[in-house]
């Protein structure tokens, strides 16, 4: 999330993200920078018109993967990441809160097998809970305040089944108080409650800190038990 942003869209996020949280809808400002960017790609910092080189990496190194596995997409975004494991032979769900976000996937990507839908990640619906057997969350955490991060956390190790992985991207704090944001990276102590609720950290690779930002970036392949 940011880099190599305008300091202008940097302010602008932040402003709305804080305003949301004042409202006690933390994530209700996703929609409205979706709809305000009005179809301009450079109106979203995250959105880089191809699948996260995090994500590329990690696909490049676990191939073959089996067809027909079921993966979610966590905050899709413009959909890139999810038409990329689409094109590996998984069954693709993607969900963002914002319905302006999932409209842009469906015209950007409207041959896709890419099942894109308008879901909200504090009300997942009950069918997907231990429903795929890969999950890939990318930054949405850390674009939601400590307040509700516990709650955010345990949505998305809900839906990870049994002997299923979940993909974690997220830029790292290095204490427990919270920063200003967005973003607010994840602590080490918030990563262990994956561990709390069955998941198995497999592998954790730490990237250097972005040129705009003093935070580590984390990439953590955790998966759960078959027994869990």
């Amino acid at each position: 999330m940011f880099e190599q942003q305008p300091q202008n869209l940097q302010l602008h996020v932040q402003q709305l993200a804080n305003e949301a949280l004042q409202k006690a809808e933390p994530s209700a400002w996703f929609e409205v920078l979706y709809a305000e960017a009005q179809g301009d790609t450079t109106q979203i910092p995250w959105a880089k018109l191809s699948p996260h080189p995090y994500l590329q990496e990690w696909l490049a190194h676990h191939q073959p993967f089996v067809k027909g596995q079921k993966a979610l997409i966590i905050g899709c975004g413009l959909g890139d990441d999810a038409e990329a494991l689409a094109k590996l032979g998984f069954e693709v769900t993607a969900f963002d809160i914002s319905a302006t976000a999932i409209t842009w996937c469906h015209q950007r990507f409207p041959d896709s097998s890419v099942n894109y839908v308008v879901a909200d990640l504090f009300a997942l619906p009950a069918q997907w809970q231990l429903g795929f057997d890969f999950v890939f969350e990318c930054r949405n955490i850390q674009a939601l305040p400590l307040n509700v991060r516990s709650g955010a956390i345990s949505s998305v190790a809900s839906v990870v089944a049994h002997s299923g992985v979940i993909l974690l991207i997220s830029y790292l704090r290095d204490i427990e108080v919270q920063p200003s944001g967005p973003p607010w990276p994840l602590s080490e102590l918030e990563l262990k409650q994956f561990e709390s609720l069955g998941l198995q950290e497999v592998e954790k690779t730490v990237y250097q800190e972005s040129e705009q930002f003093d935070f580590k970036q984390v990439r953590i392949e955790y998966q759960r038990s078959s027994l869990a």
